[in-house]
């Protein structure tokens, strides 16, 4: 598993170039909401791109029987604020406006507020929510073989 996309970008480089500016962002366009998708799936399943679970949250002290926690990040794993973005040069899955903010806590274990009004703050443990494993080079690959092919 690479940390990036590097070694298939040696791959993929010179085969790209050979497509018109309209074709690489049609290519582009694809890759991103196939990667977004695969995103969204590993989000749901609570893991990280390594594979590993996600630190479980901490048991709230005001909850009490049995009630079940929600999943964590169900609304931030929506295409609403999960966002692609597609140019003849790249392709981008990302989080946009407050969930942005959100995720970034979560992705790097940063220090927020619990709530907009509350002084008190908190360090939260790293969840990385988006992030590339061999399973998005595999998406990758197979969306430029098969547009390739379709040409």
């Amino acid at each position: 598993m690479a940390a990036d996309l590097s070694d298939l970008e040696h791959w993929v480089t010179p085969l790209i170039q050979k497509l018109s500016a309209g074709e690489r962002r049609k290519l582009a366009r694809k890759i991103a909401t196939d990667v977004r998708k695969e995103q969204r799936e590993r989000i749901k399943e609570q893991r990280a791109p390594d594979g590993t679970s996600y630190t479980p949250r901490k048991p709230s002290k005001r909850r009490r029987g049995r009630i079940r926690e929600k999943a964590m990040f169900s609304k931030l794993r929506t295409a609403r604020f999960m966002k692609t973005a597609a140019t003849a040069t790249g392709a981008s899955v990302e989080f946009r406006g407050g969930a942005a903010t959100i995720a970034r806590v979560h992705q790097y274990g940063l220090t927020d507020r619990v709530s907009r009004k509350s002084p008190l703050r908190v360090r939260y443990a790293s969840r990385p929510l988006l992030g590339v494993s061999a399973r998005t080079e595999s998406i990758v690959e197979r969306a430029v073989i098969d547009h390739m092919t379709q040409r």
